[in-house]
């Protein structure tokens, strides 16, 4: 059943590659109005879940709606209404910015040429120069400007701020802000975790293909494990330590087991300082992708 509550609903959504990694069974929705994080290593299967959303590539098996129409029947419809951008833009090398700009408004039908001229602005595109002289984050500019420029009802964005600097990345996220305050929803896949924590209400986690945890920032960050740091031991092995990272004199890791057996284990070791603290977000997001991230 299609829901009006919801900018994209995922259904089991499947792909493979054969004996290469796609996505499995993915299933989570986004409530219009929002900014929502699609979380996840390099290779976890975020690109792969938003190209099967775009019809760019045909999912092995399961279903989605975007606002409030099927994926794979009505794609035409919801590219009139869909701002996308993906992680890496190209564009005809030899056409100027303001062209490339242009077409991107033509092959909609649309005249956009005061929207793209504020966005140009605030983000500091140079419209005059060609595709071939743009360096990574000039080019993903560019790309920014085509996403929005319509004042899409939903925005796709696939790893947005990479290669953009920390100025422009800020005023991207305002834009974006924005744009949501209007009624537009956002959904962008990230490996940077003070984006999602800063800017997002809810987030999606996933992992090798699979979705390991959908829920609000807070709730994803709230948890019993520990973070503990201590001084005077160089390794530990404790049922329930994860993600250690060894130094010299000191080793540190998260503790997700019961705090009378760290202390039992320490007993009768010759420790110089004990830190136990709650764990920060990145600690929390870094448990749910295992210690090879």
């Amino acid at each position: 059943m299609q829901s009006t509550q919801k900018a994209i609903d995922i259904r089991g959504l499947t792909k493979t590659y054969g004996h290469n990694r796609g996505i499995d069974n993915v299933s989570f929705s986004v409530d219009r109005g929002e900014i929502f994080g699609f979380l996840g290593p390099n290779g976890a299967g975020k690109s792969t879940t938003i190209r099967c959303l775009m019809g760019l590539i045909k999912p092995t098996g399961g279903a989605a709606d975007i606002l409030g129409m099927d994926f794979l029947t009505q794609r035409h419809d919801i590219m009139k209404r869909v701002g996308y951008m993906p992680s890496e833009t190209q564009f005809y090398p030899s056409m100027k910015v303001s062209e490339v700009i242009r077409f991107a408004a033509d092959v909609r039908g649309m005249d956009c040429r005061e929207e793209a001229a504020k966005l140009c602005e605030r983000l500091k595109v140079d419209t005059n120069k060609r595709v071939e002289e743009l360096s990574l984050g000039n080019r993903k500019k560019v790309g920014i400007v085509c996403a929005m420029q319509h004042k899409p009802e939903l925005f796709l964005f696939d790893e947005p701020t990479s290669g953009l600097d920390p100025l422009i990345q800020a005023e991207f996220f305002e834009l974006v802000q924005e744009y949501v305050s209007g009624g537009t929803t956002c959904f962008l896949s990230s490996h940077v975790l003070s984006e999602v924590k800063k800017y997002c209400g809810r987030a999606a986690i996933i992992k090798e293909g699979r979705l390991i945890a959908t829920d609000t920032i807070e709730n994803l960050a709230h948890t019993n494990a520990k973070s503990v740091r201590i001084v005077g031991l160089r390794d530990i092995a404790l049922d329930g330590a994860e993600n250690i990272i060894r130094h010299d004199n000191a080793v540190e890791f998260i503790y997700n087991g019961n705090i009378n057996a760290l202390i039992g284990e320490l007993w009768d070791k010759k420790i110089t300082d004990l830190t136990i603290e709650e764990p920060s977000l990145d600690d929390v997001f870094m448990h749910y992708y295992g210690t090879d991230e």
